[in-house]
């Protein structure tokens, strides 16, 4: 078995490995049917997605020939750090930090604060475009989920709502 394409045969395993966690994670709950699904019913029907993509990645990168073999480069440690620091820190303004006296944020500044982190993930990036995104992207977090889905989560923190 020779591989053609590093990168296709590792992103194959990795969609075949969360695709087979979430349809086993999924069997843990009742699936119902089509016309009445139960809450295992797209955990499973999602696991069965990624496993198939994930299958194909794999099918493609044993039998397709690629120009470069799809080689995979260096890690880029500081995407990968700015991105885990967004998500942690966005976990941290949502929920709030009681033991260091940090009060939930709420959706719009948590929201901004994530997309301004992770835009830093990148080099070429300047702060007015930074700006522009995380207002841009809050502004759609905000309608998407507490306008159009009515998601019980607060936009504003507690001090700041009225």
């Amino acid at each position: 078995m020779q591989l053609k394409n590093q990168k296709d045969f590792f992103s194959g395993l990795l969609f075949m490995a969360l695709g087979v966690g979430f349809a086993w994670s999924a069997s843990r709950y009742s699936l119902g049917r089509a016309a009445a699904m139960g809450p295992g019913y797209f955990p499973l029907l999602l696991g069965a997605v990624l496993t198939l993509l994930g299958g194909i990645l794999f099918f493609k990168a044993l039998v397709f020939e690629t120009e470069d073999g799809g080689r995979i480069g260096a890690w880029a440690w500081r995407a990968l750090c700015f991105i885990f620091l967004a998500n942690g820190v966005f976990a941290a303004l949502m929920a709030g930090l009681p033991w260091l006296g940090l009060a939930p944020m709420g959706l719009v500044i948590s929201s901004f604060v994530l997309t301004l982190l992770a835009a830093k993930a990148g080099t070429d990036l300047r702060w007015k475009e930074g700006l522009l995104l995380a207002l841009v992207l809050t502004l759609l977090a905000y309608i998407g989920c507490i306008v159009l889905l009515k998601l019980q989560i607060p936009a504003w923190p507690r001090f700041a709502s009225v």
